[in-house]
């Protein structure tokens, strides 16, 4: 997968690679369709930190759900 490409297809793999790595419980609070092409960028630097990273302390975790959160669609 070409993740260079700005499309909804990738948002959606992102997220969904995001999830599957921090073992997020409420697999419901976090929708890739909540997410904009828009905001591709962010949610790419996070995907990328995410997928370097072998664990996540309790207080990653959150931080990075709460940024997610924020970039969420309004």
């Amino acid at each position: 997968m070409n993740l260079d490409n700005k499309t909804t297809e990738n948002v959606n793999f992102m997220i969904e690679k995001i999830k599957e790595k921090l073992k997020v419980l409420n697999i419901g609070a976090i929708k890739s369709t909540h997410f904009d092409e828009d905001l591709y960028d962010d949610i790419k630097e996070i995907y990328e930190h995410v997928m370097k990273r072998d664990s996540f302390s309790p207080n990653e975790m959150q931080a990075i759900a709460e940024e997610l959160g924020s970039l969420r669609k309004q």
